[in-house]
């Protein structure tokens, strides 16, 4: 665990959040500034902070997080009309909170891209 790091302080309880689905290594929960009727993020227990970190130190874990990404849109009812499966890496492109994460969107057309905040 980061001390520093918001994830691990929602992970360790010590921030709230609207948790959609939870796994033994993987934590689900709804975005507080939501780009599409639903954006629910999904992230490792662990800290790790980008994919590519991830992948390369826990490839199990980074496949926890896949599969909980797809157990969320499953749930959310997002399957038939199709979803958008997200990780910005690095602050170019976009990442604000060091800790990997998987913005899971839908619940209606999305576009080509997503408008970078």
């Amino acid at each position: 665990m980061d001390n520093d790091c918001l994830f691990c302080r929602i992970v360790a309880g010590e921030i709230p959040a609207t948790v959609v689905h939870e796994t033994d290594t993987t934590l689900a929960f709804r975005d507080i500034d939501p780009k599409a009727p639903v954006h629910v993020l999904v992230i490792p227990k662990g800290h790790h902070p980008d994919v590519a970190s991830l992948a390369r130190a826990d490839p199990s874990a980074a496949a926890d997080v896949l599969a909980a990404a797809a157990e969320v849109a499953e749930a959310e009812g997002l399957v038939k009309n199709g979803y958008r499966l997200l990780f910005n890496t690095g602050e170019y492109a976009g990442q604000v909170v060091f800790h990997v994460h998987g913005h899971v969107l839908g619940g209606e057309p999305l576009g080509p891209m997503l408008a970078p905040r």
